[in-house]
Formats: C-alpha cells, structure tokens, sequence
C-alpha cells in the first residue's frame, strides 16, 4: 500500500493503531510521572473502551496493529539484529541484547513493547529500585507521535522525551523494513544538522490542505524542530507551501500538542479551543510561505482561523466546551474536548464524555452517534451526511490523549475542495 495523507479529513482508507497492553498496567503512582502520566489507568476498563475505537475503524478503513507489523519486520533476522542493537544502545542496556535477539518476533514484538523485566542477578540489579530492565512504552497506544505521513513520505519523529524515543524508532523499522507500505522515510537524527534541541511529536503536525501545514510550537516541538521539518519540506514539495506555526502554552499537560485546541472537521467545519486560539494572549501564530524551495516570507498572524480563511479554506470555528462557561472549556479541554480523528469530510470520532462539546457539534449540524449503537447495529450512520461518533471514555482520556492521538493514518483518499 502506498502511503498517502494529504489532508486531516480525507476519507480515511489505512490506518495504524496499538491496542494497549500490559505495558498501561506496568505502571504504579512512583513512576507515572516519568512515564508521562498524571494518574495510572485500569487497564480493563480501557481496553473495552479502545475496542471500541479500534472496532468502529475497522467499519471504514483497513486497520494495522503495531504489534502485527513490528513482528513481521523482525522475522527478518538482519533487521532484527540492528533494530535491539539500537534500541539497547540508545536506552543503555547492551547486557541484555543476546538474550533479546534469541527470542522469536512475536515474542520480541511484545518485549520490545511491553518491557523487560529486570533479572535480579548481580548485587547492583538486586539492590535496584527498578522493574524492569528495558521499560514499558506506557504511551506507544498514542501511535499519532511516533511518526507522520506527510504527503506520500513518512517523518519518523524526535520525541521530546527520552522515554518514548524507541517508540519512533519501530515505527521507522515498520516503514523502512516492513513488508506493507511503500514510501521513504525522513528522520532528525539522519540530518546533518541535527542537534539535541531538535525535538517534533506527531500531534503538532496537521495536514490541512496539500499546500498548507500547520504545526504547534510547545512542550513538545521546538522551532528548532520546525525549521528541520521547513528544510525537508522543501525537497518534498516544488509548488508554493504555507506552514503555520501556533504557539502553545507550556502548561498545563493538556495543551501538549496543537491537536489539543484545533482539528479539523469538515471542508468548513474545525474544532478550537477558544482561549488559546481565539482570545487576546501572548501565543502567536505564524505563517511560513515557502515558494521555489526557499522561505520567501514569515510574519505573524491574527489566529489560526483567519489565516486558513485567507488561504481559501473558510472554516467555521465550533468551540470546545461550548461558549457558556469557561470552566467548561477549561474542563472538557482537559479530557480531549478539541480532540477529533476524521474518518471522512463530516463524519468524525470524539469522546462521548465531554458533553457541551457535542452539544455544539450538533448545533452545528452533527448528528451524534454512539458507537456502542453502531456496533451493535442499531444506527445506521450510512444515512447521515454529517455526524460524530461519541466513544465511551471514562480510562482512556486520562492518558492524555483522544480518538486523533491514538491514531496514525497512512491513507486518506483527495479531498475535493
């Protein structure tokens, strides 16, 4: 399958996910804070939960698990060899290579994923605080971060933190070894410029339009991470681009990526945070053009929304959290309010939980569907033009992360605009 995502709401046709495992239960109230979370989930509860993600994807579009695919890139023994040799040197523990690479994939696949649990053999492992001697990826159930289809090229990103970094790179072994997809690679660290505060995760970049990117500055990516992906885009594409920055603010936690205050729904239709994206604030936005492979202009702009508009892509805001009350905003933001995956124009998934959100969604002439009722075959959503699908989520949000963060597309047919 060639690998092809122009646009955020392109009907969706392949997409990669990973249903999380043991390694969101390898996690205990001491070591939630280094793994990134603000609380531990139960894992039960969750998995129902993503299986109904997982299950309304399979309805529209092909579906990869990570899982899947690590295992049949590491059936090739060369491939496997270099990708423990990696992941042991980058991670700092080259003892327990040989033990790793006499496992079989699907074995491995998990390992690699889930952890390695620390063998208690000299006095210095004995007397360790740590579980585990290759940790859990407690978030590898976001896939959106680890990698981006841009166009029909993949960015293999530079987390900005050292815990999730041998989540990118499984996801450059997929691309790069797997069997599935045809495409190329980019990545940070293969770029003759790259230095330590390169950083670029998968939730601040949207494909708005094939000419126009818009990527978050934060937590999370750094300009210096967007001037890498600015250099890259040149070569990748020979017509006139606009990249737009937005700026984001360092805290809270929910604001970690742009997809956390503005998606893209509909032709006309996106989903915002108001106070970051609308109101008076000192977080600017930017707009790139880049013409004939160079920058020919940079300047600030009003907001995200009336750049796009001048741009030629008329959008009508639909706040997060309604426009009532901004505890509300505040609230519903927290539990990935602004946080949508298009599965077509029009036809999109979110949280069921952040009520107010969907009551503007319906205002706005989405009809709201529960996925337990198209699962269960008791609503045809083939008969509504527009519509949201509201996932149950009672676990999953507080991982910090919606329907778009656990979701990395590969696919997506051309919109027609």
């Amino acid at each position: 399958m060639k690998v092809d995502v122009r646009s955020e709401i392109g009907e969706l046709e392949a997409v990669i996910i990973h249903t999380p495992g043991a390694e969101v239960e390898n996690m205990t109230p001491q070591n939630a804070e280094r793994a990134l979370y603000s609380d531990i989930l139960n894992l039960s509860i969750a998995q129902k939960e993503y299986r109904q993600l997982s299950e309304i994807l399979n309805k529209f579009s092909r579906v990869y698990e990570v899982k899947d695919l690590l295992g049949e890139v590491l059936s090739n023994e060369r491939v496997k060899e270099t990708l423990v040799d990696r992941i042991c040197q980058n991670e700092g523990f080259p003892d327990i290579k040989e033990y790793l690479i006499s496992r079989n994939p699907l074995e491995l696949s998990k390992m690699l994923i889930e952890g390695v649990v620390l063998k208690k053999d000299t006095l210095t492992k004995f007397l360790s605080k740590d579980r585990y001697s290759l940790p859990p990826l407690h978030n590898f159930f976001f896939t959106r971060d680890g990698a981006v289809s841009v166009f029909d090229q993949v960015m293999i990103t530079k987390m900005a933190n050292k815990v999730r970094e041998r989540e990118s790179l499984i996801m450059e072994a997929i691309f790069d070894y797997g069997n599935m997809f045809s495409t190329k690679t980019f990545n940070p660290y293969e770029d003759s410029n790259f230095n330590n505060s390169i950083r670029i995760e998968g939730g601040d970049v949207l494909i708005a339009r094939e000419d126009i990117i818009l990527i978050g500055y934060g937590s999370r990516t750094s300009t210096q991470g967007i001037d890498f992906v600015l250099e890259k885009l040149k070569g990748i594409r020979g017509k006139a681009l606009h990249v737009i920055v937005q700026e984001l603010p360092l805290l809270p936690e929910s604001f970690i990526h742009l997809d956390m205050v503005f998606t893209l729904l509909d032709t006309g239709d996106c989903m915002v945070y108001e106070p970051v994206v609308f109101r008076t604030n000192k977080y600017q936005t930017v707009h790139i053009t880049v013409e004939n492979g160079n920058v020919s202009c940079i300047q600030e702009e009003k907001n995200l929304v009336e750049v796009l508009g001048n741009l030629g892509m008329e959008l009508k805001p639909i706040v997060c959290g309604g426009t009532r009350d901004p505890w509300i905003q505040e609230r519903e933001q927290w539990h990935s309010g602004a946080n949508f995956f298009a599965l077509a124009p029009g036809k999109v998934i979110g949280y069921e939980r952040n009520v107010y959100t969907m009551e503007e969604m319906n205002k706005s002439g989405y009809e709201i569907l529960k996925a337990s009722d198209i699962l269960e075959d008791r609503v045809d959503y083939r008969q509504y033009k527009k519509f949201v699908i509201a996932l149950e989520g009672s676990e999953l949000p507080r991982g910090g992360g919606g329907a778009r963060c656990m979701t990395m597309p590969v696919r997506r047919t051309q919109v027609n605009w």
